[in-house]
């Protein structure tokens, strides 16, 4: 590799996106996709529909854990 070439950025972890797919938000949280369809289906996590699709604002995955934390640190 040349000093011009740059390496991809994995899109789970690309911070420029706004939304994610389903998978990709369950890969930021490092859980299973079918665990993040049970939060969003219990509204645990933050989705948009788009036309047919499923998106997660990417900031609802950090706001996410934060509600999670806050609970725990509660109990």
């Amino acid at each position: 590799m040349d000093e011009h070439t740059t390496l991809p950025i994995a899109p789970a972890e690309d911070p420029t996106l706004v939304l994610l797919t389903v998978e990709e938000a369950a890969y930021r949280l490092r859980i299973g996709r079918t665990t993040c369809y049970g939060l969003i289906r219990t509204g645990e996590l933050e989705s948009v529909p788009v036309g047919r699709l499923r998106r997660v604002p990417a900031d609802a995955v950090p706001e996410y854990v934060t509600r999670v934390r806050t609970a725990q640190r509660a109990a």
